[in-house]
């Protein structure tokens, strides 16, 4: 689950992590409005939307009169905001985040993450700030400084210390840096993020540090004991599919392809979507009901495929071991009746009352393509997506 930059300021602050003053915006008037509170004579207006890259995209604007506020403000709420993250559709900007300027000496980026090799968080920072991480790893990956953090003692000052040093960073800065960095290192942790970055952190002439751009995502299987941040929760920057298949605690992924997948296990769902791409076709979402769905829930499932009107053909893969071959027959029947099945069908099943399962399809009087194994379903679901 990912969350707007000025809400992840607002947990910052949390922690002791220096942040301007912003007010989050919903109109125009707002945005104008924003910029008289908070005085000054140099504010900023950014999009907030969920993706990193906005100021490339023009949804980050810097205004020096009240004027430009608004000329910024009603020129980015409302637009399709492209950025390298969102792909070529966009997304739309309902909210603005209005800041008071800032004199910069120098942007740092600093993140912290867990280290899928360490099995243990880790502090990452760089003194090319305001790049994409990517870029700079890709570039200059000398320029990239890591921290490995055991559970037992958190981050310790003086490895903050260190970190900051090796960025460039001296005088006062390196203790603005550390309070900084174990004020983000905490917020990873009690928060039960997957990801806490700033970027650019940055240090103004008076030696002070200040995170400049925020952003955060989240275990959503750590969700349950973290109410703020389920509060957080923007249903207007998700797929609509999404949004709608985790009310049935269903893990679907909306992909690019026109083979809609209805797989049971996260393992068999990667290998249905890998076979499919062996024989050119392309999978157009990811979709693992579970080993213990209902007939409601696979109903629900198939029902998020057929309403995507990219999918030309679907393919159900299903194993029954806990999951009941026949019970995802049902679901099958009941949601290609409801909503009218108009996509070719083709069906696997293997395990668990799939003698059953296969009847219950036989006999539904729906158009399905039965097949033999993995490997034939593929063949038979790419085949009938091409229109053959």
């Amino acid at each position: 689950m990912n969350i707007h930059e000025y809400q992840a300021k607002e947990v910052l602050r949390e922690f002791n992590v220096k942040t301007l003053k912003g007010i989050a915006c919903d109109t125009v008037d707002e945005a104008v409005s924003a910029a008289d509170k908070m005085g000054g004579s140099l504010w900023v207006v950014k999009a907030q939307i969920h993706a990193g890259g906005r100021g490339k995209g023009g949804g980050v604007k810097i205004a020096k009169s009240k004027e430009e506020v608004k000329e910024h403000a009603s020129n980015i709420l409302g637009m399709q905001l492209v950025t390298h993250q969102t792909g070529p559709e966009g997304k739309k900007v309902n909210k603005l985040f209005v800041e008071e300027g800032c004199d910069i000496k120098k942007e740092y980026y600093v993140a912290c993450l867990v280290d899928r090799a360490t099995g243990r968080a880790t502090m990452m920072a760089s003194s090319e700030g305001g790049m994409d991480i990517e870029e700079v790893a890709d570039k200059t990956p000398e320029k990239i400084h890591t921290v490995d953090i055991f559970p037992e003692t958190g981050l310790a000052p003086f490895q903050a210390r260190q970190l900051a040093f090796k960025i460039g960073m001296r005088g006062k800065a390196i203790n603005a840096a550390v309070k900084s960095f174990i004020g983000l290192y905490n917020t990873f942790v009690a928060k039960d993020a997957a990801m806490v970055e700033i970027n650019p952190l940055v240090e103004t002439n008076d030696g002070d540090v200040i995170a400049l751009d925020a952003k955060m995502n989240f275990d959503s299987n750590a969700l349950y004991r973290q109410p703020q941040i389920v509060e957080y929760r923007d249903l207007t920057e998700e797929d609509p599919a999404e949004v709608e298949a985790s009310k049935y605690d269903l893990a679907f992924i909306k992909l690019d392809g026109n083979i809609g997948c209805l797989v049971n296990g996260a393992g068999l769902a990667m290998s249905t979507m890998d076979v499919i791409k062996l024989h050119g076709g392309e999978p157009a979402n990811f979709l693992d009901v579970g080993g213990g769905a209902t007939k409601e829930k696979v109903t629900a499932a198939f029902k998020i495929i057929l309403e995507d009107p990219s999918v030309k053909a679907i393919l159900v893969n299903i194993f029954g071991g806990i999951m009941k071959c026949d019970i995802i027959a049902e679901g099958v029947i009941a949601a290609s009746k409801e909503l009218g099945l108009k996509v070719p069908l083709v069906v696997r099943l293997e395990g668990t009352n799939v003698e059953k399962g296969k009847e219950l399809l036989a006999n539904s009087g729906l158009d399905i393509v039965p097949a033999n194994d993995l490997t034939d379903a593929a063949e038979k679901a790419v085949s009938a997506a091409k229109g053959a």
